[in-house]
């Protein structure tokens, strides 16, 4: 006789099951099992099976249970239920109750002096559980002893796992410790367990992935970071300072040290105490990153102090320095998303766009992870609020944050700690030292008088100090005193000028400084504020002015000269905030510029919607067009010859689309809006900036429905159902979907339709729900043919082929695969058919044809090497390494894994420790 709790309440007689009655009588059993051999008072017993609802006669019912359950273990002899002076007893070998007997051998396991008679009997033990524990009932008593119980188990398997790490088997515990991580995410001690075992699996990045999601959920819900050993144990894994002999070393990716300070201001004073101030944190001992804040007006030189610091320092941080400015008093109102921000971190720190997790938050955690044990400086540049800045903190000692805004950010100092430096406006004798590193000792010296009018006039400001200097510095012949009458002639003229606000006194030396610029210049410096930002290239500036590329680029060193604009990076130029802020207002005070401007600004919306549409066809020449207008005269763009180029465009101008997307649907330009989103598809998808994807392609959707544009808005609403089921909100992406599927379905689009339903079957795969997937891709196929189709057609009937493949059903597969490979051909499509060409090698591979299949496979590595398609080679090769292993070619399997190594190392693709162990596992014959 055996009795089963650690599941559903079963006894079994002979191996067969026996029938114990109905839930509250196995009820009863369960109790007195629990309690085998030990006295359980009658009052107890009705407590536990009914807790405050017991019926009327509730002893007697209770008799009549025990009473059926006497005459079922009457079966067997040795088996019985008596009354004691204690209660009721359940006389049983504690080994046939499948509790007790795994109780006593985990006891066992733990006595064990040998690791794998331990292994053994954690193997018995465990292998006695059938699913939770009293699976069947359901009870609040039981409830409480399940958990219990479940507590016991984790335990058991939780040394089970640390046992097998000491005993070098962790790979072959991966599948079970990843389901118990899952199952209990918050648990440190199994998230420990798991980190090492991926770890000594040659699966470093998801070790990583998963410390940086265990801590961001400790911090989401219980408000704690991982524990100490835990946290060692990440900075072990990061800096490979863990042995384990019995692998190959995992593969670190290599470590990039990024530079991106801004240039500092060639010309730079005073600031002394502010200075020493800064240079103390250099000695503060923290266990924490030190945080220091940089506030005061604008235009009291924040940046500039900043910068000069961190330029100054920046060896004491040989990881290096990250700088990023956060726009939070952009004059457009569109400050730098902490999405945005977090991945610009993570793109500087050199990590491949396929290791980069989807959501923000693990993104958060990642970074804090790869900058954790690093000597860094960050600084993090014109910070609107706390909120902005407080997810770009690292999380560990060695890093310094250094952050400039015109806000106090009293809550980094109160909850951070952060250091406070407030800047106040240069004192005199500070603001002459200025004035003469820009104009030298002498000639300062000879007008003393008219050097302290025009510091009182700029009001000590740096910047609006430099503006005045930079136009004596031009003029060597000018007499300061000359200037100084002028700046108050035009400081007084001012409607707007009050005396001690900032903006007016910086605005009355730009004023006063623009006057004297020649009419190109002053052109070019009022049609500069219609660009978004944050900076730009001369190809758009020349654009924006409609002059030669040559013109502009000297017309802007000319401002630059000046300090009218400046150049943060080699030529890209950039309006200070207040800059802006001027430019608008002459846009105010010259009403009769307005058709001026309308028409340099649809200039420049050009230069970037033509430009970013032929780098997005370059990233894939199968794309459906999109009609985009004639392009206006004296427009400067640029074609790209290859791949590479056209990446390296749109990750350059990456920063001035975003904007400019925000800026065009904010500003009534919807048409632009959507447009400039499409062209941004592909680079998205490729770098899987899925957070960035969801919020550009909500603003084409609207800005696509405002217009009511039925396609357009169809194709963006597909394209954010992809980026918000990558982020895992796969109800809003089906939702999406559907409303895509309604508007093409009322267009009598049938193309658009089926690349909607492609779109679903893709969901649907992500859900691991294949028979809708299949589904959706064989109504995309109908579809695709109705609407003449044939690119879309191939890519429909090679998803089909691989799912039908999948499924078992391979001869139909290959059909499928035939036609795809056949349309490919015909039209060209070398991506597509690379793509069919690695379907066709796998489904020949599960026929057991691997001849062939190797044959498909090498035909699929030469079509995306000829592409330039890195990724799709090395997948190819993977493949068809392991046909080779299978057919029994280790030599061959051998060659073709080491060939993809080769290119994913390159990429720093996570697939490559997958690959390390494939090598390492492949006996070598050479």
């Amino acid at each position: 006789m055996r009795f089963r709790v650690l599941g559903d309440v079963e006894m079994h007689v002979g191996g067969r099951p026996v029938d114990i009655g109905h839930a509250r009588q196995r009820c009863v059993l369960a109790m007195l099992l629990l309690e085998a051999n030990r006295p359980l008072p009658a009052d107890a017993l009705i407590d536990r099976v009914w807790t405050d609802r017991p019926p009327q006669r509730a002893r007697q019912t209770l008799s009549g249970y025990l009473s059926r359950l006497r005459q079922v273990l009457a079966q067997v002899g040795d088996v019985h239920i008596t009354r004691r002076s204690g209660g009721y007893v359940l006389t049983v070998d504690p080994h046939d109750v499948d509790l007790h007997r795994f109780r006593h051998l985990v006891e066992q396991a733990r006595a064990a002096g040998d690791p794998q008679t331990a292994d053994g009997l954690f193997r018995q033990a465990l292998g006695l559980w059938q699913g939770e524990a009293f699976a069947d009932l359901d009870t609040p008593w039981l409830a409480t002893a399940r958990q219990a119980l479940d507590g016991e188990r984790r335990a058991a398997q939780l040394e089970h796992f640390e046992l097998a790490l000491t005993r070098g088997t962790h790979r072959e515990i991966l599948p079970a410790l990843t389901a118990g991580a899952a199952a209990h995410p918050l648990d440190e001690r199994l998230a420990g367990v798991l980190m090492l075992a991926l770890y000594r699996s040659g699966r470093s990045a998801e070790a990583l992935h998963h410390y940086a999601t265990l801590r961001t959920r400790l911090a989401d819900e219980l408000g704690t970071d991982p524990s100490l050993p835990v946290q060692r144990l990440h900075r072990r894994i990061l800096g490979s300072g863990l042995e384990a002999p019995d692998i190959p070393a995992p593969h670190t990716p290599r470590q990039v040290v990024p530079r991106q300070l801004p240039t500092p201001a060639r010309l730079f004073a005073g600031r002394s105490r502010e200075l020493a101030a800064l240079d103390r944190l250099l000695s503060a001992e923290s266990t924490t990153t030190v945080i220091a804040t940089v506030v005061g007006a604008a235009g009291v030189g924040k940046t500039a102090l900043a910068v000069r610091w961190a330029h100054a320092v920046a060896e004491r941080f040989p990881d290096g320095q990250i700088h990023l400015d956060l726009r939070g008093f952009d004059p457009g109102g569109i400050a730098v998303a902490t999405a945005e921000a977090v991945r610009g971190f993570l793109d500087a720190l050199g990590v491949p766009p396929a290791r980069i997790p989807a959501s923000t938050d693990a993104q958060i955690g990642l970074f804090r992870s790869v900058v954790a044990d690093r000597r860094m400086l960050v600084l993090l540049d014109n910070a609107r609020d706390v909120a902005q800045v407080r997810p770009l903190l690292p999380g560990a000692p060695g890093c310094l944050v250094l952050v400039t805004s015109r806000n106090q950010l009293t809550g980094l100092v109160a909850a951070e700690g952060a250091v406070p430096l407030p800047l106040d406006r240069l004192p005199a004798a500070e603001a002459r030292q200025l004035l003469v590193k820009h104009l030298g000792e002498d000639r300062v010296a000879a007008e003393a008088g008219a050097v302290d009018e025009i510091i009182g006039r700029c009001a000590g400001l740096p910047l609006a100090l430099s503006v005045v200097a930079a136009r004596a510095a031009t003029h060597p012949s000018f007499a300061l005193r000359a200037l100084s009458r002028e700046l108050a002639e035009t400081g007084s003229g001012l409607d707007a000028l009050t005396a001690g606000d900032p903006h007016s006194d910086v605005r009355a030396a730009l004023s006063w400084s623009y006057q004297r610029l020649d009419p190109g210049g002053a052109r070019l410096f009022s049609l500069l504020g219609l660009h978004p930002g944050p900076d730009v290239a001369v190809p758009a500036v020349a654009s924006l002015t409609g002059w030669p590329a040559p013109v502009t680029a000297s017309r802007l060193a000319g401002l630059a000269d000046v300090n009218m604009v400046g150049e943060p990076v080699p030529a890209r130029y950039a309006l200070h905030d207040l800059s802006r802020l001027y430019t608008a207002e002459l846009a105010r005070l010259d009403p009769g510029s307005a058709a001026d401007r309308a028409t340099a600004r649809d200039r420049m919306i050009a230069h970037y919607l033509h430009t970013a549409h032929a780098a997005a066809m370059c990233l894939d020449p199968q794309r459906d067009p999109i009609r985009l207008g004639p392009l206006p005269a004296r427009v400067v763009t640029s074609g790209f010859p290859d791949l590479e180029l056209a990446r390296s465009w749109i990750a350059g101008e990456y920063p001035v689309l975003l904007t400019l997307i925000e800026h065009a649907a904010r500003t009534g330009l919807d048409g632009d809006a959507w447009r400039l989103a499409w062209t941004l598809t592909d680079f998205l998808n490729r770098t899987g900036r899925w957070s960035d994807q969801a919020r550009v392609f909500a603003i084409a959707a609207d800005a696509a429905h405002r217009t009511d544009d039925q396609p357009a808005e169809g194709y963006a609403q597909r394209i954010l159902a992809r980026a918000l089921a990558r982020l895992g909100r796969h109800d809003e992406a089906h939702a999406r979907l559907r409303t895509a599927l309604t508007l093409f379905d009322g267009l009598g689009d049938p193309a658009g339709l089926a690349h909607t339903h492609l779109g679903v079957a893709w969901v649907h795969e992500q859900q691991s729900d294949h028979h809708r997937a299949l589904r959706h891709d064989r109504h995309a196929l109908d579809a695709f043919r109705v609407a003449g189709h044939p690119v879309g057609e191939a890519r429909a009937l090679n998803n089909i082929g691989w799912r039908l493949s999948e499924s078992g059903d391979h001869q139909r597969a290959l059909a499928h695969t035939r036609e795809a490979l056949a349309l490919c051909r015909r039209t060209g499509s070398r991506y597509d058919e690379a793509n069919t060409l690695d379907t066709m090698g796998y489904v020949h591979d599960r026929l057991g044809e691997h001849q062939r299949a190797a044959a498909y496979f090498q035909e699929a590595i030469g079509v995306f090497r000829e592409v330039g398609h890195r990724d799709g080679e090395a997948n190819a090769l993977i493949n068809l390494g392991d046909t080779r292993r299978t057919a029994g070619d280790q030599a061959a399997a051998r060659t073709a894994w080491q060939a993809a190594l080769t290119i994913l190392t390159a990429l720093d693709h996570p697939r490559a420790d997958a690959v390390r162990t494939r090598l390492s596992q492949s006996p070598f014959d050479g």
